[in-house]
């Protein structure tokens, strides 16, 4: 399996819409103009979600098949992962279902959604279907206590650990989130003491999402940014689009890295 990409771009999310900020994502087309935008300022990753004609967050296929296919076409040079985040509606049942029909390269999965189940035979022969098919896992952590039990279904084969991918989610989806650097050092302490060494990158909310990316990427992980978690710049200004959090960010890590030398 292929490392995950540098920078990775989350452009809309489940949940945001046009009423938070008119250049938001919500179409394929949007989508498809977006991540050309977003390669070409830097990044090398996209994170995907698909919305219904109502503008709603679904696992649909359908729609993702057809966005991987104008990916494919317009921006092929850029890696794309699609979500199976569950937002209070889809049950792992209807996450396996959707990467055992599509077989997408790379997929994102909340552990602590995917193996809700008692039955853990499932959990377990759905990663071993992923990795048997070649398709990239990140799996999503939201605390310190999730990376803990990652640890343990790597430990007992649930969860393959060659190729192991993750995300670390600094903060939550909550009104006036805003999340701190600091917010790495339990889930990185808990990787640590679950002897893990993934590939793994970071994502934060608020208008600290910036310092949070540059301080993962100086502690040895690698970043995604976007609309999905925050609308603002660094110094607090709204941000024009997901392209304009792209070049932010890659400009002050070229600065911290020149800094560095």
């Amino acid at each position: 399996m292929s490392p995950l990409p540098r920078l990775m771009v989350a452009p809309n999310g489940a949940t945001r819409t046009k009423a938070d900020h008119p250049a938001l994502p919500v179409t394929i087309e949007e989508i498809v103009a977006c991540a050309r935008a977003c390669h070409a300022t830097g990044a090398d990753g996209l994170h995907a979600h698909v919305r219904d004609r109502d503008g709603r967050h679904v696992l649909d296929a359908g729609l993702y098949a057809e966005l991987l296919a104008e990916l494919a076409r317009q921006v092929p040079a850029m890696r794309v992962q699609i979500t199976t985040e569950a937002v209070g509606r889809y049950s792992p049942d209807d996450q396996r279902r959707l990467v055992e029909t599509l077989r997408p390269r790379m997929v994102s999965v909340a552990l602590r959604e995917i193996a809700a189940e008692p039955d853990m035979a499932l959990t377990r022969r759905f990663f071993g279907f992923c990795a048997e098919a070649g398709i990239a896992v990140q799996h999503i952590l939201y605390n310190a206590a999730d990376v803990t039990r990652l640890g343990a279904l790597v430990a007992d084969g649930t969860v393959p650990a060659q190729g192991l991918q993750v995300l670390h989610v600094l903060g939550r989806y909550a009104p006036g989130q805003v999340s701190s650097p600091e917010d790495l050092d339990a889930p990185l302490a808990a990787q640590a003491a679950a002897s893990l060494c993934p590939d793994w990158a970071a994502c934060a909310f608020g208008r600290s999402e910036t310092d949070c990316l540059l301080a993962a990427v100086a502690r040895g992980g690698k970043a995604r940014i976007g609309f999905e978690n925050n609308l603002f710049t660094r110094d607090g200004n709204r941000a024009s689009g997901n392209a304009a959090r792209v070049a932010e960010f890659l400009s002050l890590l070229a600065r911290a890295s020149q800094a560095g030398r």
